[in-house]
C-alpha cells in the first residue's frame, strides 16, 4: 500500500486497483480509517484531534487525491502530496 503522505503521526495510504468509491486510508498509532475522497465518509475508529487534520487535509487536497485515486487504478505510481502543515 503506497503511502502518499504524512503529518503530525498520520500516515496517508491509497492502495493499488481498490474498490470503489475512491478512497484513501490513514493511520494514526493503533487507529485506522478509510476515508471517501468525495463526500469525506470515514470508517473505522480514530482520535477527534486527528481525524479532524485528515479532514482538514482532504479538503486541501481533494484534486491531487482524484488524480492518485485514477492513477492507482491503472497500476500507475502514485504522486507524494504535501502534509498539512
Amino acid at each position: 500500500m503506497p503511502q502518499i503522505s504524512s503529518f503530525y503521526g498520520i500516515v496517508i495510504f491509497m492502495n493499488f486497483t481498490d474498490h470503489s468509491p475512491a478512497h484513501f486510508h490513514a493511520w494514526y498509532g493503533e487507529y485506522k480509517v478509510t476515508v471517501g475522497i468525495r463526500d469525506g465518509v470515514v470508517t473505522g475508529k480514530m482520535p477527534g484531534r486527528a481525524l479532524r487534520m485528515i479532514l482538514e487535509w482532504l479538503e486541501l487536497h481533494r484534486d491531487e487525491l482524484i488524480s492518485d485515486w485514477e492513477k492507482a487504478q491503472t497500476g500507475s505510481p502514485l504522486d507524494r502530496i504535501e502534509p498539512l502543515n
